[in-house]
């Protein structure tokens, strides 16, 4: 067991500019030779594609509530092994989101909080909104503070002054208002790491002010962690017969959870990915698919153009073959997207369902799913966790698929026809790994595969 610097990023407010400084913070510790392992709390998708473009390892989703508190721990420690700094990004502020707060996060894993204020728009006020903070709830440690958009030298003099009359938290820095550092957004979030929307040189003058207005040796001598001997060490079984699974990742189909990934090729299931957007044949020898979530609406022209890839995807589920579409992926597989300027772009005709887009959010939050008829992943009265987060919404479905999920609402997810499954909730399998082995079970028993064999040799020889 030994320590390493390891502390979680919070805000006092959603928009107070914790991912800017986190960002900074991984790349400032980047340039100095660190080796460092980031975490996103909550159920993001994109900002740990942005920890991973400036750390270059990949950044794990860490949620109490979708995953639980065991595979998060375990997650969280088994990670930081052979890492040198560990840094965790909040989510929303410290308090919100009850049992998936970032204080609950920080308080599971006994882990010390930065707190980033926005003082753009008060100066002593200041001080009793940390006072606030620090009494709130006596199980979190704040450890430092970072004071985030100060306007000016005098607006810096005010807030130093009341902070240290009225507060015990060290103050670890005050950065100033700079817009050059705003991520371009979109209406699910920043845009994906991926896409870089932030170049080298930004990068590189990012960590530059990070290290000019930041205390970093201070941040990193205030917040050691004890590294955790108890890890859960990755089941061994022996698998007589391992199996291939295509996932679209492209920048349309771009949200997947890396742990869900990691558990798949543990049960015995290969990843071969493939792209919607560009490849017209799906992969070889494959037993199942998978398209997760993305931005279909942004590439709906090209996708709809992509015919072949359509019409792969649409035999295979017609001759049977097992099929997995989340929220982006769903929308993909209906019959019609239909975009904000009316546009109507065809799609796969998986579902017979028309999807529209609409300005603004159409559903968000947890979900806890009951399986109410035996499917891919799982058998009558098992659960299964996600969340759902999309600006689309279902304008017309044939009232005769059926579904297999209740969610806790009493309402109805997971359209199923053949064996497509498909719906708008994203699921993680931190808290039903049982359920990712009743998966590769149902790959392994070779659904349609024979019969797409023979379609493709047919096709091919026309």
């Amino acid at each position: 067991m030994h320590s390493i610097p390891a502390f979680l990023v919070g805000g006092t407010t959603s928009g107070s500019g914790k991912t800017t400084i986190t960002l900074g913070i991984l790349a400032a510790l980047r340039q100095r030779g660190f080796k460092v392992q980031p975490f996103k709390c909550g159920p993001d998708f994109i900002d740990p594609t942005l920890h991973t473009m400036v750390t270059g390892n990949i950044s794990r989703n860490l949620d109490l509530q979708m995953a639980g508190p065991s595979f998060c721990r375990n997650t969280f420690f088994r990670h930081i092994e052979g890492m040198d700094v560990a840094v965790i990004e909040g989510v929303m502020g410290l308090y919100d989101g009850g049992q998936a707060s970032s204080a609950a996060l920080a308080i599971a894993l006994s882990l010390p909080v930065i707190l980033v204020i926005d003082v753009r728009s008060a100066a002593e006020s200041v001080a009793a909104v940390l006072k606030g903070f620090e009494l709130y709830n006596q199980e979190v440690q704040i450890s430092g503070v970072i004071f985030n958009r100060v306007g000016s030298t005098r607006h810096q003099e005010l807030i130093r002054d009341a902070v240290k009359k009225h507060c015990t938290t060290e103050i670890l820095g005050f950065f100033p208002r700079d817009n050059e550092f705003t991520i371009p957004e979109r209406h699910l979030g920043l845009h994906m790491g991926d896409e870089s929307p932030l170049n080298e040189e930004q990068v590189k003058t990012l960590a530059m002010a990070i290290e000019e207005y930041i205390d970093i040796d201070h941040l990193l001598q205030l917040n050691m962690v004890k590294s955790s001997g108890k890890i859960k060490k990755a089941t061994n079984r022996k698998i007589d017969q391992r199996v291939r699974l295509a996932v679209a990742r492209d920048p349309a189909f771009c949200f997947y959870y890396q742990d869900n990934f990691d558990l798949f090729e543990q049960a015995g299931i290969d990843l071969v990915f493939f792209s919607p957007l560009h490849d017209t044949l799906l992969p070889e020898d494959i037993n199942g698919i998978y398209i997760g979530g993305g931005y279909p609406e942004l590439y709906a022209e090209q996708l709809s153009g992509n015919k072949e890839m359509l019409r792969q995807i649409k035999a295979w589920v017609d001759l049977g073959g097992p099929l997995y579409c989340e929220c982006g992926g769903f929308m993909y597989m209906g019959t019609e997207l239909i975009d904000l300027q009316n546009n109507h772009f065809s799609m796969a005709g998986v579902f017979p369902a028309t999807i529209v887009m609409k300005d603004r959010l159409s559903r968000l939050g947890y979900r806890e799913a009951t399986i109410i008829q035996d499917c891919m992943f799982g058998e009558c009265g098992e659960r299964l966790f996600g969340h759902e987060f999309h600006y689309s919404t279902i304008q017309d479905i044939e009232s005769a698929v059926p579904t297999i999920f209740e969610l806790q609402d009493g309402s109805k997810e997971g359209y199923i026809v053949k064996n497509a499954l498909g719906g708008y909730l994203h699921l993680h399998f931190g808290q039903s790994e049982k359920n990712v082995e009743y998966f590769y079970k149902f790959l392994q028993k070779g659904r349609g595969r024979n019969r797409w064999s023979l379609y493709n040799k047919s096709n091919l020889c026309k």
